[in-house]
């Protein structure tokens, strides 16, 4: 039996990092990347997932806290939620991105950093699914569905060597 996503979500958004601001329409892409990648792939249906927009101080803490990497990261999510649990859940979880990380991959891929920004919040969605990248067979699968959702969003495949 296939579960959908609930469509009327709460998205809590907090931009710690003031540069955010410079990324146009910042809500609205949230929400449209969020529904791209909801129309591709919900197997825990939610009512809510939180968004902070960071910089690379903050991430490199939490990337050591939680992660043992003393780096920062362009994203990290955490959930709030049991793997197995299938039942519709209050909070999905959390999807933090650094700034200065997400700009400067942007910048180094000659793409927008509102293109990085949805394609990482795609990304990060897909972890609080369960979805990983830990081998070929999962990194394949996680692709495949981050494509399909910037589709919907007319951004080019980020795993096309020749768009890189």
């Amino acid at each position: 039996m296939a579960t959908h996503c609930v469509n009327d979500i709460d998205i809590d958004s907090h931009i710690r990092e003031p540069r955010w601001r410079a990324v146009s329409e910042l809500n609205m892409l949230i929400k449209s990347a969020l529904s791209a990648v909801m129309s591709e792939h919900c197997l825990r249906p939610f009512l809510e997932i939180s968004l902070l927009f960071t910089d690379d101080g903050q991430m490199r803490t939490l990337n050591q806290t939680y992660r043992q990497q003393d780096k920062p990261t362009n994203v990290l999510s955490f959930s709030t939620q049991n793997r197995l649990d299938l039942r519709v859940l209050p909070v999905l979880g959390d999807i933090v991105l650094a700034f200065e990380t997400i700009e400067r991959e942007a910048n180094e891929r000659g793409i927008s950093i509102a293109d990085h920004t949805a394609h990482l919040i795609i990304h990060g969605y897909l972890h609080l699914q369960g979805l990983d990248h830990e081998n070929a067979e999962e990194a394949t699968q996680m692709e495949a569905l981050e494509i399909k959702a910037l589709q919907h969003l007319g951004i080019t495949n980020p795993y096309d060597k020749e768009n890189m």
